[in-house]
């Protein structure tokens, strides 16, 4: 029989900047996204942009992607390990970054929405932050294949969290595992925390 090429291949660390433009792709209409960034595109490229910059400078943060064999990136999936958040520098460098470039009420949602988010977090969980996959390449399997991966490869004891205010993401969770913890409203967002406890 002759050889097959697989249609995906995931790449662990990937760049974050071509992680940051494949989520801006994946995130176009998630809810969260458009309360914080509107419907700007730009808006929406140097969010992630920013916010995977720093977040790729914490210690034991994971970036994964799935890449076709031309090297096109068409998903990805960011993680945060237990009890890490970015240095004072940082944060200023992110804020600063953010207000200028997506305006300062992007900053003051973003900054809403991440105390909101972090009230819920179990002790000791990793945090999915992002997951998604670009809509030209939706519908075939693709988010499945890299979040079956991340759940599988990642060490992680005390569970995943992971916070979504997409209605359909609840139940496309639930067949990962999650379950619901808390649902809470938050500005115009309807925000369901999950849990997944770890599969050791």
């Amino acid at each position: 029989m002759p050889e097959t090429t697989p249609r995906w291949r995931i790449e662990p660390d990937p760049d974050p900047v071509t992680c940051a433009r494949a989520l801006a792709a994946a995130f176009a209409r998630e809810p969260t996204l458009s309360w914080i960034c509107g419907t700007s595109r730009t808006a929406r490229n140097h969010w992630f942009e920013a916010t995977l910059r720093t977040h790729a400078a914490l210690p034991g943060s994971l970036r994964h992607a799935l890449t076709t064999p031309d090297g096109r990136t068409v998903a990805a999936a960011v993680l945060t390990p237990p009890g890490a958040t970015p240095g004072a520098s940082a944060r200023a460098a992110w804020a600063a970054r953010t207000a200028l470039r997506c305006g300062p009420a992007a900053l003051r949602k973003t900054l809403r929405h991440l105390h909101h988010a972090e009230a819920h977090a179990p002790v000791g969980a990793w945090t999915l932050e992002f997951i998604g996959v670009r809509p030209d390449s939706a519908g075939h399997g693709a988010g499945r294949l890299l979040l079956d991966h991340v759940l599988a490869t990642t060490d992680a004891p005390a569970g995943f969290f992971l916070t979504t205010a997409d209605p359909a993401n609840v139940a496309l969770y639930g067949r990962f595992g999650f379950t619901e913890l808390q649902r809470t409203t938050m500005a115009s967002l309807t925000v369901t925390a999950m849990v997944r406890p770890s599969s050791a």
